[in-house]
């Protein structure tokens, strides 16, 4: 009972996050974003695709490059081969020749460094991109994102990022995250409140990333580090809702967790040991007061509710099995089935508050697929979300953890 009572404080501040989704998103700052026209402007820009191992992608990435809406002459691509050990190096240079392409062979000395490399040689770029190269981008996505820049606080643009393709129910499940994730960008980048550029598509001011430093290892997370680093000197952050990027996932659950260890241990380790300043900080707005104190609770909560589950479920069979030790399994199923009946499924506060937090996080997956126009059907990816997602969580969130308390490090993949 007493670890029941804990979750409540946890499902008020859910609930209450979603309403301030909710709330933020019919508000004016934010359809203004999303009434953005395409720009007519076409500043020169350069995209950085910083590669790893990636022979099986990485030609799709470059030719959706090539497929942008945006003159040629004035979008130039940059290929940095970081040390790859597989058959990545070959399939870049087969794109030697092309005008609009750069190819660079480098030691391994992870992302940051090649992306740092790509951007040193990209002088004559306004702005930089970066795409990972397990990414695809739609033909009018950086039209989308240049508008964005019209202000000049914007220090950084974010895509409206899906799965490629999903097939496997946990790449469904995936889909059905991050295009949640996109109405949250949405919905935060009309307050400032971003933490995060991630690795497909985000473009940057070039001026901006000379002078806060250039990217940096970011305990495995730069695009969350520079994020922070961005804000901490004044910059904004945006987001393109309707610039959308597929990204390929994760196939397996180990890989899953393994993958979100390192994202969520990256934010704990940025957070905690080298922007704790910004936490609570009123200076940072949004971001101080609301994002990143959430996210540390997040972490914290979606432990506590995992085990909550699990104990009350083990003490669930214990009592049935009591009451019903010595009776034939089948007189049970009889007995139980005969007398069911929905109107008297006991609704605890839990429960309910559990429900309309699905009902709200339902409702803002299906927001962030209308604003982004993003193709494809959502019903398998809600249903394995719903009712998986919240088991496999916390097993990144107790492996980071343990991570962060331990100082364990690991390796990118």
């Amino acid at each position: 009972m007493t670890l029941e009572v804990l979750t409540y404080p946890f499902l008020f501040l859910a609930v209450f996050f979603e309403v301030f989704l909710l709330v933020t998103f019919l508000s004016a700052p934010a359809k203004e974003r999303r009434d953005q026209k395409l720009s007519t402007k076409t500043p020169s820009v350069a995209v950085i695709v910083p590669c790893w191992n990636e022979e099986n992608t990485i030609k799709g990435t470059v030719d959706s490059l090539l497929a942008l809406e945006y003159p040629k002459d004035k979008l130039s691509i940059v290929l940095v081969d970081d040390g790859s050990t597989d058959g990545t190096a070959k399939v870049m240079d087969t794109f030697i020749g092309n005008p609009q392409i750069t190819v660079i062979h480098k030691k391994n000395g992870g992302k940051h460094s090649a992306v740092n490399l790509g951007i040193e040689k990209s002088p004559q770029a306004e702005f930089v991109g970066c795409l990972d190269a397990d990414s695809f981008v739609a033909p009018d996505a950086l039209r989308e994102i240049i508008g964005y820049f019209d202000n000049p606080k914007v220090g950084a643009v974010t895509a409206a990022m899906s799965v490629h393709e999903p097939k496997l129910w946990i790449e469904k499940m995936q889909h059905a995250d991050y295009i949640h994730g996109i109405t949250l960008r949405h919905v935060i980048s009309s307050l400032n409140g971003l933490y995060v550029t991630p690795g497909p598509f985000s473009f940057y001011r070039r001026d901006m990333i000379l002078s806060v430093g250039g990217f940096q290892t970011g305990h495995n997370t730069e695009d969350l580090e520079m994020a922070l680093r961005m804000q901490r000197a004044g910059f904004l952050i945006e987001n393109a809702p309707r610039a959308r990027v597929y990204t390929k996932t994760p196939k397996t659950v180990r890989a899953l967790v393994k993958q979100r260890t390192r994202w969520t241990t990256g934010f704990l380790r940025n957070v905690i040991y080298d922007y704790r300043d910004m936490i609570g900080n009123p200076e940072y707005g949004t971001l101080g007061l609301i994002m990143l104190p959430l996210g540390l609770l997040a972490n914290v909560s979606g432990i506590l509710m995992f085990i909550v589950i699990i104990v009350q479920f083990v003490q669930s069979v214990i009592n049935r099995y009591t009451l019903t030790r010595g009776v034939p399994l089948s007189y049970v199923f009889r007995v139980h089935l005969s007398l069911f009946n929905w109107f008297y499924i006991p609704l605890t506060g839990v429960l309910l508050l559990s429900l309309i937090t699905i009902i709200g996080g339902v409702t803002v997956m299906l927001l962030g697929k209308h604003i982004s126009k993003t193709p494809g059907n959502l019903f398998v990816g809600i249903i394995t979300y719903v009712f998986l997602y919240g088991f496999i969580a916390p097993f990144w969130l107790m492996r980071s953890m343990y991570d962060l308390i331990t100082g364990t490090k690991r390796a990118w993949r």
